[in-house]
């Protein structure tokens, strides 16, 4: 009984059962979050799909993960998406490139020729990194949690 007492009164098997919930849940909201990303990454295809616009693009600014172009529609607007293009790796400012666009909303933009499949390899990626660091993590928790005092 002195055992269980003491083990009760020094918090320790609480406090590690919140850290492995802890780091769980940090992993499962990662996780999520990256489905998300990759779930908006092809609804966002998927409009741009449905109503088409393609046309030539003049880069502005190039970035690894944000890249500003402008384009002109066919009806003679001039469009500079605020956000920027989506997929724009190895883009150069002063290229000029193709995309295409959501004609209702012309500020729906992508690289042509690129679409959500650009988005698993580095969604996998996290996702993987994430869960090679979380399942290690919990396993050291449960372990500590057992050893004797």
């Amino acid at each position: 009984m002195a055992v269980s007492e003491t083990s009760q009164s020094d918090g320790r098997p609480p406090r590690l059962r919140r850290a492995r919930i802890s780091v769980l849940t940090v992993a499962i909201a990662i996780s999520v979050l990256v489905g998300l990303l990759v779930l908006a990454a092809w609804r966002n295809d998927c409009l741009i799909s449905s109503d088409k616009g393609v046309t030539t693009a003049e880069v502005l600014s190039a970035g690894r993960l944000r890249s500003a172009v402008m384009f002109v529609t066919p009806d003679g607007e001039t469009h500079n998406p605020k956000v920027g293009v989506l997929y724009p790796t190895n883009l150069t400012a002063g290229e000029r490139i193709n995309v295409e666009y959501n004609r209702d909303d012309p500020d729906l933009v992508r690289v042509a020729g690129r679409d959500a499949f650009v988005a698993l390899l580095p969604a996998l990626s996290v996702l993987i990194v994430v869960w090679l660091l979380t399942l290690p993590t919990l396993w050291i928790l449960r372990r500590v949690g057992r050893r004797p005092r």
